[in-house]
This record gives structure tokens, C-alpha cells and sequence, in this order.
């Protein structure tokens, strides 16, 4: 299977700050990723460097088989890394159908595909986003990210703070897009249980270093790992 991600000796944090120690990694064409770890680990750190908002000491990021270490964010997203970011992002002042439109790019992924995902945001296409509760802001952040039609999509945290109906959309779309799409995916999740049946692989970060990586399906299975990294 096609190589898309590989991070060698990655250092990286923010200004001088070190958060990220030679994190070594590699994500095939297809896969999909959980990243886990306690808080402060270095989660958000790893997918903020591999979208290129932190400041990247030493180390390389390739991707598709392209060095992008020193490419800005912008470049990384046309490459095709589309990102979710904690904060959502989203356009509050446009409409949830304009911010789908304002980044789409030629793809599979339409705003027709992500209403039938999140039937929400169909009925709710005319509101601007600040009208939307934090569920349906998720779900306008996940498809605002499709609409750039990705090869990659880093999910950071996605269930946080939701009510526990949403959350199973939210799984269920997760599920569709990484499972039945196919698409290469790395998401970070304090909710191991919920994310580990999801993927295929599993990093697990302590002190921006990997400490385990693995089959997903293995550390699901085994409570003693998950107690002693995650106290789960």
C-alpha cells in the first residue's frame, strides 16, 4: 500500500518551546489513525505541525512522497491535509451553505454528499453559523473539511462537549468516511472506547514522544494498556 504521511525525527512546539521529541510516524494511502494520549501529551501539537501552524525545529514531513516541512499551511491544505481543528473555525457571519461553498475544490465530496450526511445542516442551510449549536457547528467544521475533498483528514477531538445524540452522528459520519470512503484519517480523541473501532492503527503520545503504536484492535482489547497511558 502507497506511503501518504511520514514524519522522521520530528522536534516541534511553539516559539523555542519544545513540545514534540523525534516523533516518528508513518500513515498509508486508505488508513485511518487514532492518536491518544493523556492531556498536555503533545496530541494537538502533532496535528497542528502536520497542518503547519507550530514552529517545526528539525525533522521532516513528507507527504505523498513531497518534503512539506517548510511549506505554509495554505500550500499544505491545496496538497490536500484537510484539518478540524478544536476551536471548529467556522465562518460565524456566513451561511452554513456558504462556508461549504467558500472552500470547496473538484471532488467526490459536494454539498449534496455532506447534507445527506448531516441531514442537520440541510435543514439548517440558510442560518448563518452562529446561529448553530456547538453539535451542528461540529458537523459544519467536518464538512467544511471534506469540501476541500482531502486525501488526509486530521480530526482533533471531535466529541468534545457534546450531547451523547450527536456524538453518534458524529461517530456514524466518522465511521462512513473513514470505513465505507476509505479516506486516510488521524483523529485525536480523549474518548479511546468510542474511536479505537474506528481505525486501523494506534500512537499513543506521553511527553510528546510515541510510547506505543500498534493495531487499534489490539489496544482495544487489552485494559491493561489502556489504564496505564490513558487511565481508561
Amino acid at each position: 500500500m502507497a506511503e501518504l504521511l511520514r514524519l522522521e525525527k520530528l522536534v516541534a512546539g511553539y516559539g523555542e518551546a519544545r513540545v514534540l521529541a523525534e516523533v516518528e510516524l508513518r500513515l498509508d494511502e486508505g488508513k485511518s489513525l487514532a492518536l491518544l494520549g493523556r492531556n498536555g501529551a503533545g496530541k494537538t501539537t502533532l496535528l497542528n505541525t502536520i497542518i503547519g501552524v507550530t514552529t517545526r525545529q528539525s525533522g521532516q514531513i513528507r507527504f505523498g512522497g513531497v518534503d512539506i516541512s517548510g511549506m505554509r499551511a495554505e500550500a499544505r491544505a491545496a496538497r490536500g491535509i484537510g484539518w478540524v481543528p478544536q476551536e471548529r473555525n467556522i465562518f460565524r457571519s456566513l451561511t452554513v451553505e456558504e462556508n461549504l461553498t467558500a472552500v470547496a475544490r473538484p471532488g467526490i465530496w459536494n454539498t449534496q454528499r455532506i447534507f445527506g450526511m448531516f441531514p442537520r445542516l440541510e435543514e439548517r442551510r440558510g442560518n448563518l453559523g452562529n446561529q448553530l449549536s456547538g453539535g451542528e457547528q461540529q458537523m459544519l467544521a467536518v464538512g467544511r473539511a471534506l469540501m476541500l475533498n482531502p486525501r488526509l483528514l486530521l480530526l482533533d477531538e471531535p466529541l468534545e462537549g457534546l450531547a451523547p445524540i450527536i456524538v453518534d452522528e458524529l461517530l456514524a459520519a466518522i465511521r462512513r468516511i473513514v470505513t465505507d470512503e476509505g479516506m486516510s484519517a488521524i483523529i485525536v480523541e480523549q474518548k479511546a472506547r468510542k474511536v479505537l473501532p474506528l481505525t486501523d492503527e494506534v500512537v499513543l503520545l506521553e511527553r510528546g514522544g510515541i510510547v506505543h503504536q500498534g493495531f487499534s484492535a489490539d489496544l482495544l482489547a487489552s485494559p491493561e494498556m489502556l489504564e496505564k497511558h490513558l487511565s481508561v
